[in-house]
C-alpha cells in the first residue's frame, strides 16, 4: 500500500468522525461510558468478524503489553479524559481545547524516525485549521472561559495529548497489524463498563430509532474508523492527516445542520474556508518540489 493510498485510508476514519454527533444525539440519554462500552463492544467485534474469513488475523492478538498499553492507554483514556472534560467544562471550550490534538500530531511527528523535517507549511496549515474550528466555536456566541472550570479544560487538554501521543507512537508500532484494534476495542469497552457501573445509572435507548443510531455509531465513528485510522497514522502522510482532522468539527456541523439539530451560522462558512485553506496548505508542501 503506497503512502497516498494510506492517506486516503485514513481520511475515512476523519468521515466517520464527522458523523459522531449525529448519532450520538439520536442515540438519545444514553450515558457516556455506558455509550462508550456498547460501541466499542460494537467496534471490536466488527473486527472480530473478519477473522471468519481471515482465521489469521488473530494471531495480532499476541503482542507485548506495551502495545496493548498504548492501544487500550489511547483510546480509553482519551475517552475518559474527554467524559470528564465535558462533565467539569462547559461544552464549547472544551471541545475547542481537545481539537489542539491535530496540532499536536503535526508538532509531535517531527521526533518520528525516517521522517522528513517539519516544514513551516505544516505548522501553518495546523493553525488555520485550528482558527478555522475557534471559528465555528466562537460563532455559536456562548465561548467564554471560566475559571471554576479549571479542571475541565485540564482534562480536555490531557485528552489532547493522549490522542495525538496515541496517533504518533502507533507509526513507531507499524509492524503491528491493525487487527489488534479489535482486542484494543474490547478492552476500551470492559473498562468503559467498569466505570460506568461506577458513576451513572444505566439508560437504554428508547425505540428502533435510537437504538438504530446506536448500532451506526458503533459500526462507524466508533468502529471501522479506528481501524482507517490506523491504517492512515502507520502508513500515510501522518501530518497530513493531522491537519485534515480539522475538517470533521465543520463536517459534522453542516451535517446537524442538513439533519436539523443545528442552525446554519455565518461562522460555519468561515471555519470552512480556514480548514480548507490549512490543508491545500499542508498538501503542497507534502507534494514534491518538482510536483507543485
Amino acid at each position: 500500500m503506497t503512502s497516498r493510498t494510506a492517506t486516503l485510508v485514513g481520511s475515512g476514519a476523519i468521515l466517520l468522525w464527522s458523523l459522531l454527533a449525529l448519532f450520538t444525539a439520536a442515540s438519545g440519554a444514553v450515558p457516556p461510558f455506558q455509550l462508550a462500552a456498547m460501541t466499542f463492544c460494537l467496534g471490536g467485534l466488527l473486527g472480530c468478524a473478519s477473522w471468519l474469513v481471515r482465521p489469521a488475523g488473530i494471531r495480532a492478538l499476541r503482542q507485548p503489553w506495551p502495545v496493548w498499553a498504548l492501544g487500550i492507554g489511547g483510546l480509553f483514556g482519551y475517552h475518559a479524559l474527554y467524559f470528564t472534560a465535558l462533565r467539569l467544562a462547559p461544552p464549547a471550550e472544551a471541545g475547542l481545547l481537545n481539537y489542539l490534538w491535530p496540532l499536536l500530531i503535526v508538532l509531535l511527528s517531527a521526533a518520528l524516525p525516517g521522517e522528513a523535517g517539519l516544514k513551516p507549511a505544516h505548522i501553518l496549515g495546523a493553525l488555520l485549521g485550528l482558527s478555522g474550528v475557534a471559528a465555528l466555536f466562537a460563532g455559536r456566541g456562548d465561548l467564554q472561559f471560566e475559571a471554576g472550570a479549571l479542571p475541565g479544560y485540564a482534562a480536555s487538554l490531557a485528552a489532547a495529548f493522549v490522542w495525538a501521543g496515541y496517533s504518533v507512537l502507533s507509526r513507531r508500532v507499524g509492524a503491528v497489524p491493525t487487527d489488534a484494534v479489535a482486542g484494543f476495542c474490547l478492552g476500551t469497552a470492559a473498562l468503559s463498563l467498569l466505570c460506568h457501573r461506577a458513576f451513572e445509572v444505566t439508560v437504554w435507548p428508547q425505540g428502533p430509532g435510537p437504538w438504530a443510531a446506536l448500532i451506526a455509531l458503533g459500526l462507524g465513528p466508533v468502529g471501522a474508523a479506528f481501524y482507517l485510522w490506523d491504517v492512515g497514522v502507520k502508513r500515510g502522510d501522518i501530518r497530513l492527516l493531522g491537519i485534515a482532522s480539522y475538517a470533521a468539527p465543520v463536517l459534522s456541523t453542516l451535517i446537524l445542520v442538513g439533519a436539523g439539530y443545528a442552525p446554519a451560522t455565518p461562522a460555519l462558512g468561515v471555519a470552512c474556508a480556514l480548514i480548507v485553506a490549512g490543508a491545500l496548505v499542508a498538501a503542497r508542501a507534502a507534494r514534491p518540489r518538482g510536483r507543485r
